[in-house]
């Protein structure tokens, strides 16, 4: 997942505006563009270490990216005053995940990872626990949490022998760093623009892994289509997909935005199955089926409860909204990428 923060936010009115045709296009650009990295990665890794897939990936986005956050203002004064919190970010959001799961997918399927990270809004409910998040879990959301965790062993069953094992524990660091972030941007980076968050936080992973990338670095140069996954990576699916995630929010508001989460598990399966001839047998496709349920419900917000007032009319408390580890603000993604 790219470094673009999803943000909890307060319940608020029901967003009502109606979904345009350019809302469409970017929905549906979203929902494969941050479902085709478990691809990508899968062909990277089988020809270059995973410390250079990292390295060109962040290199890319940076390059593309920070020249959009410089033209903004205040880059410099923003780290200087946020460096901490910045630097917890990039390390658990990208500098550690994306080495975990790019080497993971040197033993696993692209769309077994795609799976498992779709886990990332059941782990961030559990985690939310230890950040003070005080809301009662509910009887809907521990269901949602024990459908999910259920789909998870469904998945990861069949992995759990030889070197698997150390690739399963590599993506659950991932979704435990990607369902932890979210926490620390909500808390410490609110003020930060997300421009200026993503751009720094590229450029610190790339300056990290530039010498790392330097050693392992390929002997020869990869090919055509190993070179073409790398540039995907950086280009389409963190700088590209900045952008348009951005204008998606514009569009449709940051509610509907959020939906892409649930769909590009669906697109990391097809895209392994079509591209990759990876298996798609029943036990992917219920476990797909049990993780998507189980991150619905244990994200779900609150039923709204109706009353009237002296005049008769109705009053909405507790209205219903997205699910709370994925909302954010009309001026903030609410959503990351893989």
């Amino acid at each position: 997942m790219g470094a673009t923060a999803f943000k909890t936010a307060p319940a608020g009115p029901a967003d009502t505006r109606r979904m345009t045709a350019r809302g469409w296009l970017l929905f549906s650009l979203m929902g494969v563009v941050w479902g085709i990295p478990y691809l990508m990665i899968k062909v990277a890794v089988d020809a270059v270490s995973p410390s250079t897939v990292v390295f060109a990936r962040c290199a890319l986005g940076a390059a593309l990216l920070l020249p959009f956050a410089l033209r903004q203002g205040g880059l410099a004064r923003t780290v200087r005053a946020h460096w901490r919190p910045l630097l917890a970010f990039a390390c658990i959001e990208i500098i550690v995940p994306w080495f975990t799961l790019s080497d993971a997918e040197r033993h696993l399927s692209s769309s077994t990872a795609g799976l498992l990270i779709a886990g990332v809004p059941i782990v961030g409910v559990v985690v939310a626990r230890f950040f003070g998040d005080t809301d009662r879990l509910g009887p809907r959301r521990a269901a949602g949490l024990a459908v999910g965790l259920v789909g998870v062993a469904v998945l990861t069953a069949p992995h759990l022998t030889g070197g698997d094992a150390r690739s399963l524990a590599e993506v659950f660091l991932t979704v435990l760093g990607y369902a932890t972030t979210p926490l620390i941007a909500a808390r410490y980076l609110k003020d930060v623009p997300s421009l200026q968050l993503t751009a720094a936080c590229l450029a610190l992973a790339a300056l990290v892994y530039a010498p790392v990338a330097a050693v392992t670095g390929p002997s020869t140069m990869p090919s055509a289509k190993v070179l073409a996954a790398l540039a995907g990576l950086g280009v389409v699916c963190t700088a590209v997909a900045f952008v348009a995630f951005l204008e998606l929010i514009k569009e449709a508001g940051p509610t509907r935005a959020t939906v892409i989460t649930y769909v590009n598990p669906a697109v990391a399966v097809a895209a392994g199955a079509l591209f990759l001839d990876e298996p798609l047998t029943p036990g992917i496709v219920t476990a797909f089926a049990l993780i998507l349920a189980g991150s619905v419900l244990a994200t779900a917000g609150p039923a709204a409860k109706e009353s009237r007032d002296g005049s008769g009319a109705v009053r909405r408390t507790g209205a219903p909204r997205t699910p709370d580890a994925l909302v954010g603000t009309a001026d903030e993604p609410g959503v990351e990428c893989p």
